[in-house]
């Protein structure tokens, strides 16, 4: 499995990160199969939050591999917090109550990575703030993001935070890829010119944030996988046709694609299938031609000006 740094973390993390929010429909010998399967293959790190299964996905992920020190020290856990029922918090008593529950449940110390859940409109940076330093001085977490967060809404976190931010956690796929298509429409009067998210791509590059693309074969907001989709016939044959060339699914392709974009990206996965999650992390493997980056980009319907 190929590694990158995780931000300036000094985390070398492999690049296909393993999504834990739907491992509440295993059952427990099923939850430990796919999560050592994981580990065999590679892809030791793992990312939750507190707000999967109502906290049940963390608790069964504890359970079924029978957490203790000598397992934990073998992997890379990152979770979430701040999203609460009708409303995000990022306040310092809630962001410290969360970690305490997160680590409750996944029956472990320290988290290497947490990450900030949706941006929270009523945030006081101070708060985070303290909230960081004492959960980095009490060796509860090492280090620390955000998820779904623009320039300006991280630029304000860091005037108060002084651990660097590592990561972002960002809607992305070859069918929701408007952070590249808002580059690559500079100054056109066309729908992909839009910038919606403050050239956040371009800023978490300059500044050593590494992206998560969650949700890497959605298209919409949860509305499908685009992959065998009637709606994209095109993007289909497009991928099945270079799929067929590496001699892989569509799945390793589609996940290949993310990954040769030069900003070395780390997708999330949310499989719970084996085969499927071998084959996402089989992309690790395939570097797409500049060529077929631009075929795939623009079977999926994006334009060039």
């Amino acid at each position: 499995m190929r590694k990158i740094n995780l931000g300036t973390s000094g985390l070398e993390v492999p690049v296909v990160a393993v999504g834990c929010m739907r491992i509440k429909s295993l059952e427990k010998k099923e939850t430990e199969r796919f999560i050592r399967t994981a580990m065999e293959e590679g892809a030791d790190f793992f990312d939750h939050a507190d707000i999967y299964g109502g906290g049940t996905c963390e608790e069964l992920f504890a359970d079924a591999i029978n957490m203790n020190t000598e397992i934990r020290e073998k992997m890379i856990l990152q979770s979430k917090c701040g999203i609460r029922k009708g409303m995000f918090d990022f306040s310092k008593d809630y962001i410290l109550e969360s970690v305490d529950g997160i680590l409750k449940r996944l029956k472990t110390d320290y988290l290497d990575v947490l990450l900030l859940h949706r941006p929270d409109a009523l945030v006081e940076p101070e708060e985070v703030a303290e909230a960081f330093d004492r959960l980095e001085s009490s060796g509860k977490v090492r280090h620390f993001g955000v998820s779904n967060q623009n320039p300006m809404q991280i630029q304000l976190l860091k005037k108060f935070v002084k651990q660097p931010i590592v990561a972002n956690q960002l809607q992305l796929s070859i069918t929701n890829a408007t952070m590249i298509s808002s580059g690559i429409n500079v100054n056109m009067g066309n729908e992909s010119a839009v910038n919606r998210d403050g050239s956040v791509l371009d800023f978490c590059r300059l500044h050593d944030i590494t992206i998560q693309p969650w949700s890497p074969f959605q298209f919409g907001f949860f509305e499908g996988v685009f992959l065998g989709s009637e709606k994209f016939p095109e993007l289909n044959q497009k991928i099945d046709e270079i799929a067929a060339k590496y001699d892989v699914t569509n799945t390793t392709i589609a996940m290949a694609w993310l990954l040769r974009h030069p900003a070395n990206m780390q997708p999330v996965t949310g499989t719970t299938d084996l085969g499927r999650l071998k084959d996402c992390l089989k992309a690790s493997e395939i570097r797409l031609t500049r060529q077929e980056w631009y075929e795939i980009y623009r079977a999926a319907g994006n334009v060039l000006p």
